[in-house]
């Protein structure tokens, strides 16, 4: 979200809206690093031959985190600075391989106000490679109800994810 833009708040989405798609092509450097970040040194991650030849796999594939850290990137692109991720659960269903192009969907599935006064959007998302949802997770995400709200101030009891 550029600041030119109006920030997302929680009133400006609907149940069964649809998020931007992103499309991503995966490189060995999207693979490696992306271990490398989370520290995984299993060599399924890095080590084309032992991907192969030791696991049976095509490839190296993405590590757990790696994905995580995706997700948490295309939601976050679409909430903006203010979007405060409560939660996020996800199945991991193939991997993904180097030379994939990778495109994350999402579709609002709820839209609430808790007791704390926290404006909460639920979200299914989905990674995809082609026809096939390799990845699909549920997040809830706050957002700010107006201008004078910021979900990142919550603390305690008014943080309730």
């Amino acid at each position: 979200m550029s600041e030119a833009m109006e920030r997302l708040v929680h009133g400006d989405v609907s149940v069964g809206d649809a998020l931007p798609e992103l499309g991503i092509d995966v490189t060995t450097t999207t693979v490696v690093l992306g271990a490398l970040a989370s520290r995984d040194w299993r060599p399924m991650h890095h080590d084309r031959d032992f991907a192969i030849n030791r696991n049976g796999t095509r490839d190296i594939f993405l590590n757990t985190p790696n994905q995580a850290a995706w997700f948490e990137r295309y939601v976050t692109d679409w909430t903006g600075p203010t979007g405060r991720l409560g939660r996020m659960t996800f199945r991991m269903n193939t991997s993904v391989f180097p030379g994939d192009h990778m495109v994350f969907t999402a579709t609002v599935t709820g839209a609430e106000v808790d007791d704390a006064g926290c404006g909460w959007i639920d979200l299914d998302v989905a990674l995809m490679v082609g026809d096939v949802a390799t990845t699909t997770c549920a997040t809830r995400v706050a957002l700010p109800l107006g201008d004078d709200d910021n979900p990142w101030a919550r603390r305690g009891d008014a943080w309730r994810p």
